[in-house]
């Protein structure tokens, strides 16, 4: 089971820990773990996002997407960073999250979501995926299966 691990700012939109300035025990006990999620192979992917200046927001309206403002109403809700993690449930995906390290101050609330796999789609929404887009359907699925293995 594959589940994302999303990262953001306490809900009062404080930094609880953040400090100015490069703290590297915090930066090494960071890597740290995602060097031991890395070898206990549960790790697909973490990356940190840069701040919400330098994106932006797309909606849609009457059927057309269109540039709105934004990208972030509330700093709060702006997303720090994830990890995707591949695990047998999401207990051990809870168990991965309590180890966290904690500091930064962007990331003092962590929320776990499963991503949807291959299985959880209908059959028959799965058959269109793969008539409609071909390549990229069998590339998710087959490395999806691989990681799985």
């Amino acid at each position: 089971m594959r589940f994302i691990i999303t990262a953001q700012a306490g809900a009062d939109g404080t930094r609880s820990g953040a400090q100015d300035g490069l703290d590297e025990k915090l930066l090494v006990a960071y890597m740290a773990f995602n060097e031991e999620m890395h070898k206990a192979g549960v790790l697909v992917a973490a990356e940190g996002l840069n701040p919400a200046a330098r994106g932006a927001r797309v909606a849609v309206s009457k059927g057309k997407r269109h540039l709105v403002d934004g990208p972030f109403t509330e700093s709060k809700e702006l997303v720090g960073g994830f990890y995707i993690v591949d695990v047998k449930s999401l207990d051990e995906a809870i168990q991965w999250a309590l180890r966290v390290p904690c500091g930064l101050g962007i990331d003092d609330v962590l929320e776990i979501r499963q991503l949807t796999g291959a299985g959880d789609i209908p059959p028959e929404v799965n058959r269109i995926i793969k008539s409609a887009a071909p390549t990229w359907s069998a590339s998710v699925w087959q490395a999806r299966e691989q990681i799985q293995d």
